[in-house]
């Protein structure tokens, strides 16, 4: 079977009817911003990098509003096993600098990740890519370690985008995107202005974008409702309220695979007994955390790490519910009950500390005394994070079920977060990454999810939405939930608004 990416690309903006208009400046405050801050597509590691890159670079693929493939500088994408690959460049596309595209940029673009002097962020994912060579001005060929189908949306990364052959020099940033670099003062702002000679027919549509960074999430609305800024990332769910006060001002709610989890270790006690886990995940009231604790801005989770917006999330799998009685039944059986439970909660891990007082509530009507320790976000994941037989995770949003169940659910993943073993789940992993036949794969991620559901130590309550803010003069925004402000890509579809 031949899988194919070939297509006319789709934006993954939201319908308007208005005509976009060029012009205008606007300043965007994103989380944070540090001397660390990078040109360079292989070192991002904050969202405030992760903007910028998409502003100055262009990916062979792009994410599509389900997080699916969409072709970008690739004009096809086509494998008959999903190891070996060819890739045709679009044609005509130029550097910043007038340079044009060649299959000679991407093959250095892609196999620089596995240069260990590099540092890239995407090491270990790149370490797939075993062979990449070019076959011709505009096609590449690679060939993978094993099978992959996920190679596609693996491409739209941020850190996979694209730079021109041989180059070292971060200093500044010559790329295809829609924006050419104006200044660039690490910890302070980038300064984009639009490229006139953008692949991309009309592209972009704002003159001059400052990227910030303001830490302090009430510092970032401030600055909204100012007119400081006219677009921020990551509004509490408990500021929206203000915002929404403001007749020039709106929210952007982007719903995503973010969550937050309960992790009972398999091997520490009591966490190890399947009757205890259990008892626990019956014990999460998810509408009331959906509705308390997020303000509406959640999904209800089903203890597995597929959101119910991801392309494969199985709808037919049973909701797990509050119930007391059955978490009562489960405790009663696992031997366990009065018994004393430390449970390790924090600021780092988004609405963990409420979340722990309702399970603690909860559970003390059942006879479990669940004893919640409260640990600074400073330190968290080095010192308490999976070293807990209960505490809390948090988990970003991943592109794909591969990556979620590779990196957190897999015997050898690298963050098994709970200790499982599961050889069939294991197996299933590996062949799905393989399969090309899309009903197939769907049924597996399917087993997959139900697996993790009935006999992980894991418990998944609900998936956090992504709340963005925004002047209402800025037009064209929608939702890509791999991270805020449209996966970070806002720079290429945004305009502004005469009014």
């Amino acid at each position: 079977m031949t899988a194919s990416f070939g297509g006319i690309l789709a934006y993954p903006n939201a319908a308007t009817a208005a005509t976009p208009r060029k012009g205008g400046q606007i300043r965007v405050a994103s989380l944070s911003s540090s001397i660390a801050d990078t040109l360079d597509p292989a070192k991002g590691s904050l969202s405030t990098d992760y903007v910028r890159h998409y502003m100055l670079y262009s990916g062979l693929t792009q994410y599509n509003r389900d997080l699916s493939a969409q072709l970008a500088l690739a004009v096809s994408i086509e494998t008959d096993d999903q190891i070996h690959w060819t890739i045709k460049l679009r044609d005509g596309v130029q550097f910043h600098n007038g340079k044009s595209l060649t299959s000679a940029d991407v093959v250095y673009s892609l196999l620089r990740h596995k240069d260990a002097s590099v540092a890239s962020k995407m090491a270990t994912i790149a370490q797939q890519f075993a062979d990449v060579k070019a076959t011709g001005p505009l096609e590449v060929t690679m060939r993978l370690t094993g099978a992959n189908a996920d190679l596609p949306v693996i491409l739209a990364d941020s850190h996979f985008l694209i730079i021109a052959d041989g180059t070292r020099d971060f200093r500044t940033a010559v790329g295809t995107g829609p924006y050419k670099l104006k200044s660039f003062n690490p910890g302070i702002r980038t300064v984009g202005i639009r490229n006139e000679n953008y692949w991309k027919p009309g592209r972009p549509y704002i003159d001059e974008i400052e990227l910030i960074g303001i830490p302090d999430e009430t510092s970032r609305v401030n600055a909204l409702l100012s007119g400081d800024v006219q677009l921020i990332i990551a509004v509490n769910p408990r500021q929206t309220r203000r915002v929404d006060a403001s007749p020039t001002h709106e929210i952007l709610e982007t719903k995503s695979g973010l969550y937050t989890d309960l992790i009972m270790r398999a091997d520490a006690h009591p966490t190890s007994n399947p009757d205890f886990v259990l008892a626990m995940k019956y014990l999460f009231d998810r509408k009331l955390i959906r509705k308390a604790l997020f303000r509406g801005f959640a999904e209800i989770g089903n203890d597995h790490p597929i959101a119910p917006t991801d392309r494969y999330f199985a709808p037919g799998l049973a909701q797990r519910e509050y119930d007391p009685d059955r978490a009562s039944f489960h405790l009663k059986k696992s031997g366990l009950a009065g018994i004393r439970v430390p449970m390790y909660a924090t600021p780092a891990a988004q609405g963990s500390i409420d979340t722990a007082s309702l399970l603690q509530e909860s559970a003390a009507r059942i006879g479990l005394k669940l004893a919640v320790n409260r640990v600074p976000a400073d330190g968290y994941w080095s010192n308490h994070w999976m070293k807990h037989p209960l505490g809390f995770g948090n988990t970003n949003p991943r592109p794909t079920a591969d990556l979620k169940f590779s990196l957190f659910f897999k015997s050898d993943a690298p963050w098994n977060v709970s200790g499982w073993h599961n050889e069939r789940f294991d197996q299933l992993v590996v062949a799905a990454r393989a399969e090309g036949d899309e009903v197939k794969r769907r049924q597996m991620y399917a087993d997959m999810q139900e697996l993790v559901h009935d006999k992980c130590g894991v418990g998944i309550p609900v998936f956090i939405s992504l709340i963005d803010a925004y002047h209402t003069r800025v037009k064209g925004l929608g939702s890509i939930p791999i991270g805020g402000l449209m996966g970070y890509s806002f720079a290429d579809h945004v305009w502004l608004d005469e009014s």
